[in-house]
């Protein structure tokens, strides 16, 4: 059995095996990499510079990292912004997001976080950032 992050696949945990994030399912995708945390390009960007920030380690969700993963996502999100930034002088603000269960949207099982670059009229009122993923509680 080839090992994925230092375990054999006997060894790994219920779903961790097919994980779409995963180290060895994205090692190919990867476009920035800061200690413990990897970055990806968003497969269905909601704007473009959307990035994933993921452990490499196999945690099912933002409770489960450490604090060195946690610190080094910070970074990671910062080094980007930096980066996204320079290149696009447009991007004049961020969210930065994390679904924590199905009941908060997350779909993939695998923390991560989302980095998504804002520009000046990408949404006719954004007021409330973040409250949007409850309709009609944007605006207060």
């Amino acid at each position: 059995m080839e090992p994925v992050l230092g375990k054999k696949k006997a060894d790994l945990d219920e779903g961790e095996s097919s994980c779409l994030f995963c180290y060895e399912n994205i090692k190919n995708k990867i476009v920035k990499e800061f200690n413990s945390v990897v970055a990806i390009k968003d497969q269905f960007p909601v704007s473009p510079g959307h990035m994933l920030i993921i452990p490499k380690r196999h945690c099912r969700d933002l409770f489960q990292m450490t604090s060195d993963e946690l610190m080094d996502t910070y970074s990671l999100l910062s080094i980007l912004k930096n980066e996204i930034s320079k290149k696009d002088n447009l991007v004049t603000g961020y969210n930065v997001g994390v679904n924590v269960g199905a009941s908060a949207g997350q779909t993939v099982f695998h923390c991560h976080f989302h980095l998504i670059p804002r520009r000046e009229g990408d949404t006719p009122n954004p007021r409330g950032g973040v409250r949007g993923v409850i309709p009609g509680k944007m605006n207060y």
